[in-house]
């Protein structure tokens, strides 16, 4: 029998990175592929401890059904530390992962067809939940601190988007850093054309240097911001814990599809990260995990200094986890890509983090998974490869 799958799945091909991901069960494979935080900044022990203890004093609501909007001292944890940036008129829902509130975006805010504006590139797991909604997908042209402001407002005033979807701090895949007035110049903006912003941001807490920036929600007097956070890169990714701030209208929209898309986060992991913060063990834990990320962020840095022939334009990012590259014009990342395989080095090929016109000339490099002796291995062996095709 055939199956006959809904049309928006058309073309859905999956993500690339998991593709790739296939690759490295090989145990002599270097990869600067992933894109997840280092299983060494887990802080395991103090999760132990804090799951036996809240299992035995709290088990009857921790491995219970619970409320879909999330736990009531977690949301007023986030309402409190979040205080600075909510209006009286907004509300906080606890989400699997920010990733989910992606996908309530979609699912609540698009028609087939409609228009949403997204950076170029941007992060490959949204093009795809965009895509399945069947939204009519842009791209924005980026400068070094964000996106290109003219060529911002000219979609604006063409396209007549929905929303428009930016990850403004370290951003996935380029990891670069939308400057304080670019965040507040693309408010102005939106709110002048009537257009939602969808601002995800996972990773400001991994700043390396620099002073923090202020969230695009910030500025937000109209209830036009719709910001996603996540605990996955501070704390652990595997609780799947994130939350959405937004207008309350909004919330209660995202909270209906939450109800049929998993009835509520898991309360065990609710408890989990409302203690781990309510103890105090947050602050501390992402200094360390920050010094970490940092030593390997500044080997690859050095690394590909070293190794990278000078016609490698290389991103220099405060934060996160990624080092984009920009090869040579007439270079295809893909290609390359495999002849680093074939020599046991594998990275990300940049062509599926674009919408409508893939740079292949374009990579990601992570820098968070591998250890420093393989990140100097890995860019060594790419640099060759690289000078080898130029």
């Amino acid at each position: 029998m055939q199956i006959q799958f809904a049309e928006r799945f058309t073309g859905i091909t999956g993500s690339e990175i998991r593709k790739i991901f296939a690759l490295l069960s090989d145990p002599e494979m270097i990869s600067l592929a992933g894109g997840n935080p280092s299983p060494k900044s887990f802080p395991s022990k103090k999760m132990a401890e804090l799951s036996a203890e809240i299992i035995e004093h709290e088990g009857e609501f921790a491995l219970q059904y619970g409320n879909t909007p999330g736990i009531s001292p977690l949301i007023e944890l986030i309402k409190q530390e979040n205080q600075d940036i909510l209006r009286p008129e907004d509300d906080v829902l606890i989400l699997s992962g920010s990733s989910q509130g992606i996908d309530f975006a979609a699912r609540t805010l698009l028609d087939p067809g409609d228009a949403i504006l997204v950076e170029s590139p941007t992060f490959l797991g949204a093009l795809q939940t965009f895509m399945i909604a069947q939204a009519d997908i842009h791209e924005v042209a980026m400068c070094a601190d964000g996106m290109d402001l003219t060529d911002l407002e000219d979609k604006l005033k063409k396209y007549s988007p929905k929303f428009v979807y930016t990850i403004p701090t370290f951003q996935n895949p380029s990891g670069l850093t939308t400057s304080a007035e670019k965040r507040k110049a693309i408010y102005e903006l939106c709110a002048k054309y009537h257009a939602l912003i969808l601002e995800d941001d996972p990773y400001c807490e991994l700043r390396y240097e620099g002073e923090a920036l202020p969230s695009i929600k910030s500025f937000d007097r109209l209830g036009i911001v719709i910001k996603l956070m996540s605990y996955s890169k501070t704390i652990s990714p595997g609780l799947r814990v994130g939350a959405v701030l937004a207008d309350r209208e909004i919330v209660h929209e995202f909270n209906l599809c939450k109800q049929g898309a998993d009835v509520h986060t898991s309360n065990l992991s609710q408890y989990l990260v409302y203690e781990y913060i309510r103890r105090g063990y947050l602050a501390p834990h992402i200094q360390e995990i920050r010094a970490m990320y940092k030593q390997q962020r500044d080997v690859m840095l050095e690394a590909v200094e070293n190794c990278f022939p000078k016609e490698v334009c290389v991103n220099r990012p405060m934060g996160g986890l990624f080092v984009w590259c920009e090869l040579p014009g007439q270079m295809d990342a893909k290609e390359l890509f495999a002849k680093c395989v074939e020599r046991k080095v594998a990275f990300v090929p940049g062509g599926p983090f674009y919408a409508r016109d893939p740079h292949k000339n374009t990579l990601r490099l992570n820098f968070s998974m591998p250890s420093k002796e393989n990140i100097q291995k890995g860019i060594a062996i790419i640099g060759e490869v690289i000078k080898e095709n130029l």
